[in-house]
């Protein structure tokens, strides 16, 4: 079989289906059987959000790629005004925080010329 044209982006999603598939299907089976409020999934949680806010501290203080030329007083705008939508976003929270963290990132780098 030869790669050319689509067929590795072929190969990679299902390479990359089949290997993540199996985990959530066992969350699924697991996660039937787990309390809503057992102190098992509140360390879940604690766990996953430790580290979505890990994964944007590094994304803030260490960037790579685009952001790396962007100054931190403008990431550290971003996500302070994209929280604030968040909060005052009512039904629409989770989008709007994160199309105006997008959109002043966006408008900054635009005015500064970076």
């Amino acid at each position: 079989m030869s790669f050319d044209g689509v067929w590795p982006y072929i190969y990679i999603a299902i390479a990359g289906w089949l290997a993540t598939d199996i985990w959530r299907w066992a969350g699924v089976i697991a996660g039937k059987r787990i309390d809503e409020n057992s102190e098992t999934l509140n360390w879940v949680r604690a766990v996953a959000t430790a580290l979505v806010a890990a994964v944007i501290a590094k994304l803030i203080f260490f960037p790579t790629g685009a952001l790396e030329n962007s100054p931190l007083w403008l990431r550290l705008g971003s996500i302070l005004f994209g929280a604030l939508c968040f909060f005052i976003g009512g039904r629409f929270r989770q989008p709007l925080g994160i199309a105006a963290a997008i959109a002043f990132l966006a408008a900054g780098l635009a005015l500064t010329g970076l």
